[in-house]
């Protein structure tokens, strides 16, 4: 076969697992959100007997939280249920849980499947990353600009604050009436939840529960989304040679994960199937992996070997792949003896 005829082969193959199973995704509420809102109940009532059992409370809720986002995000897609209605229903509920407005992150994210890989379409849905050529014509303050926020501390740490109290409190200028409403909606859903709890059980309450389990859980998803596209040989192209299915098998990895930690990520880790047919429930991107072998030749990155990525920062368009910051100050004072000589 040629080329594409393999490629409109493979995604015939994989719809077949783009088909939601209602009682999967009713199980799937009942094992994620209940047991979430369980403990985040206990953690509220440990506080006056221990606040270090609060504390582990929170922290296991936490994982909850990362697996109701992946409903959340099924739902968005469209593929945790069959009927519309009950998809958008149940992703302002976990979006409220979450703290993410439903339509605006909707949107957002599917620009980011359009056009992940792609050089030219980068800025939307996307973590904010530079060729080393935009690096190198950027001032001074602009390239410190550039490695603050792609300091670990700062991504890891800061990120989940930023995302949580600005970018997913505020509209786009672009953003349409009713997806603007939806963003109030979620908004002033999350604010009059904060409020109760904090009115009656005070903010220090507040902050060891509802805080640490969102920073720990906005933690987590940061560095999902920057594994699952951030790894030394991954796949970007200029607009005119850039492929949407390499860009989903080439460009987005999989991660393969310890059971315990893919059950509470929901499959995310096979990033791979789930950029090419993002209607497949995270339920079966398991199944599609195992069963179609071209898509077990997409990059494995584990648990190990997935720290490496933390050190890539720059995206060579030449070479096409990641590097360092220090590989492109290396090849700079290479380059400059060289001229010197």
């Amino acid at each position: 076969m040629t080329d594409a005829e393999k490629t409109k082969q493979l995604r015939k193959e994989v719809a077949a697992y783009a088909k939601a199973e209602r009682n999967k995704s009713i199980l799937q509420i009942i094992n994620t959100i209940i047991p979430l809102l369980m403990l985040w109940v206990a953690g509220y009532y440990l506080v006056p007997i221990s606040p270090w059992l609060t504390v582990a409370c929170s922290v296991l809720s936490s994982a909850f939280l990362v697996r109701t986002f992946i409903i959340f995000h099924d739902c968005t897609h469209g593929s945790f249920f069959k009927n519309k209605k009950a998809n958008d229903i149940i992703g302002n509920i976990t979006g409220i849980l979450t703290s993410f407005p439903y339509m605006k992150w909707r949107r957002e994210h599917l620009i980011h499947h359009a056009s992940s890989g792609n050089l030219d379409k980068r800025g939307i849905g996307d973590i904010d990353m530079l060729t080393v050529d935009e690096y190198l014509a950027k001032s001074k303050w602009g390239r410190l600009a550039y490695r603050l926020y792609r300091n670990p501390i700062v991504m890891f740490g800061l990120g989940p604050l930023y995302l949580v109290l600005v970018l997913n409190r505020f509209n786009v200028k672009d953003a349409k009436k009713k997806e603007r409403l939806n963003t109030y909606f979620i908004n002033i859903m999350v604010l009059l939840l904060c409020a109760t709890i904090i009115f009656f059980l005070g903010w220090q309450s507040f902050l060891l529960v509802h805080g640490i389990t969102l920073f720990v859980a906005g933690s987590m998803g940061i560095w999902l989304f920057y594994i699952q596209h951030t790894y030394e040989e991954s796949y970007f192209e200029y607009d005119p040679e850039w492929d949407y299915v390499k860009a989903a098998v080439e460009g987005s990895s999989y991660y393969k994960l310890p059971k315990v930690l893919q059950w509470v990520t929901g499959n995310i880790g096979y990033h791979h199937v789930h950029h090419l047919a993002p209607r497949v429930p995270n339920y079966k991107l398991e199944e599609a992996h195992e069963a179609i072998p071209p898509l077990q030749k997409a990059t494995t990155i584990t648990l190990k070997t997935s720290l490496e990525s933390v050190r890539y920062k720059l995206y060579d368009s030449k070479q096409k792949k990641f590097v360092s910051f220090k590989e492109v100050e290396k090849s700079i004072q290479v380059k400059n003896k060289s001229i010197h000589v």
